[in-house]
């Protein structure tokens, strides 16, 4: 017999999200990291979009956090972009429109006390040295190292690795990489003290980007970052970063005129792709199966969302209900399905590269509509889905409402709407539209509208 039901190698957001929801069903699980927990992850853009708020409500974790981080609650995202200034109200993910940025001491901190409550046995500042498999090639558990100690096993039904994105689980299975696009930005980021953004704002043109938002007790992340192969020199970092503020959001800038920092600088990028997250005796969850640019900070939200979708395919194994590999090959597709869209508009948004006259036309359009602008702010929020905005019924609906359309391509594709027959309309307005969306449009382009 296996020592458990489920070891996973990872405490984090979704790793300690996953041991909570089995071992509230009444699973053994048995969570294993390297560093010593709690701890900050000050690298992590902290943002929770409404998908994962809603959930973390659900669990009834959600009002101890909010009591514990005094973050507030961030109601509208924006984007200042060449010829447009976006700000609007979230669109709900359910009943929740409200974001939070929380230090991930906070967040991690208590997914983890509400897995330890529920059972979950934590072994930290302990790593994964190798995997444990039959003959069959089945993985079957773990090998554990801690420093000064002689090596042990933990045998086990399902290892999860919830490892980030050099995830020791996802190389000792070779689980493959799939999707796969390069780095795209590289950023500077720290905190300063409160400069009262209660909202999300940021800023972007064809060079650089500037994010802000807070977090605990007020205190602001501010982030500005540059296309990877643009990016600056150790040494002209700072000075870069207040250059790029001076000329992105000089009203941020100042506010921080003779302010110290109250954290150390960091940098770094994050990979592109999906990774294969499932085969005999393993799985993977969170960064270690799917990694995109944080230009749209979802890197939690996505993690909360994995690991409630990963917790119910086991669920459904482990009680019967069906065989092993097909509940974890519908949890990889399933997770595929959500969240392709989203990646491809984020490494869109991140690539910086300009959009066409008529697209941004067309954007500035869908601000200054009430019900256009929030679906937008939607989009990095992970309330609206891509293909739907994207999708010609809906661009359609922006541009009846415009009072005017400059730009022929836009006008051609108003003019679809007065053709006959549905199948035309759809093929001509949407190569129309396609074609002038970059990748995006590449990737709307293969995909059948939902």
């Amino acid at each position: 017999m296996p020592d458990v039901d489920v070891a996973i190698v990872g405490a984090r957001c979704a790793g300690a999200s996953l041991a909570m929801l089995l071992s509230r069903a009444g699973l053994n699980v048995v969570l294993i990291d390297r560093g010593k927990l709690p701890s900050d992850k000050p690298d992590s853009t902290h943002l929770v979009h409404p998908p994962a708020i809603r959930r973390l409500r659900e669990w009834g974790l959600l009002a101890h956090l909010e009591e514990s981080t005094r973050a507030p609650r961030i109601r509208q995202y924006g984007l200042r972009d060449i010829g447009f200034d976006l700000m609007a109200d979230l669109p709900p993910d359910e009943d929740i429109g409200f974001a939070l940025a929380p230090r991930r001491w906070s967040l991690d901190g208590i997914l983890l006390q509400a897995a330890l409550d529920a059972g979950t046995e934590l072994i930290d500042e302990t790593s994964v040295v190798d995997l444990v498999t039959t003959e069959s090639n089945r993985v079957a558990g773990v090998r554990l190292k801690a420093r000064g100690l002689p090596e042990t096993m933990i045998r086990a039904r399902l290892v999860v690795g919830a490892d980030g994105t050099r995830s020791t689980v996802a190389h000792l299975v070779g689980a493959r990489k799939y999707w796969e696009k390069p780095v795209r930005l590289r950023s500077v980021w720290t905190y300063w003290p409160d400069l009262g953004i209660r909202n999300v704002p940021t800023w972007r043109d064809q060079a650089n980007y500037v994010f802000a938002w807070p977090t605990n007790e007020g205190e602001t992340l501010l982030g500005t970052a540059w296309k990877a192969a643009e990016f600056p020199s150790r040494e002209r970092q700072q000075d870069a970063y207040f250059e790029v503020l001076a000329r992105l959001a000089p009203e941020i800038r100042n506010r921080i005129e003779g302010v110290a920092p109250q954290a150390r600088w960091m940098s770094g990028s994050v990979p592109n792709f999906f990774r294969e997250s499932q085969g005999p005796g393993w799985a993977l969850v969170g960064d270690a199966g799917y990694s995109r640019d944080p230009a749209t900070a979802s890197g939690i939200t996505d993690a909360i969302r994995a690991a409630d979708l990963l917790a119910e395919s086991i669920m459904a194994w482990l009680g019967g209900a069906e065989p092993e590999g097909s509940a974890l090959r519908s949890y990889q597709a399933g997770r595929d399905r959500i969240s392709r869209p989203f990646y491809e508009y984020t490494c869109d948004f991140a690539s910086l590269t300009p959009y066409a006259d008529d697209v941004n036309e067309f954007l500035r359009i869908a601000v200054e509509h009430p019900v256009h602008s929030r679906n937008l702010t939607g989009l990095f929020a992970q309330t609206t889905d891509p293909m739907e905005f994207f999708s010609l019924e809906n661009v359609l609906d922006v541009l009846r409402g415009a009072p005017s359309v400059r730009h022929w391509r836009l006008r051609a594709l108003a003019s679809v709407a007065g053709r006959d027959g549905a199948g035309y309309r759809r093929r001509l307005g949407g190569k129309l539209l396609n074609s002038r969306l970059g990748e995006l449009g590449q990737y709307l382009a293969m995909t059948p509208s939902p």
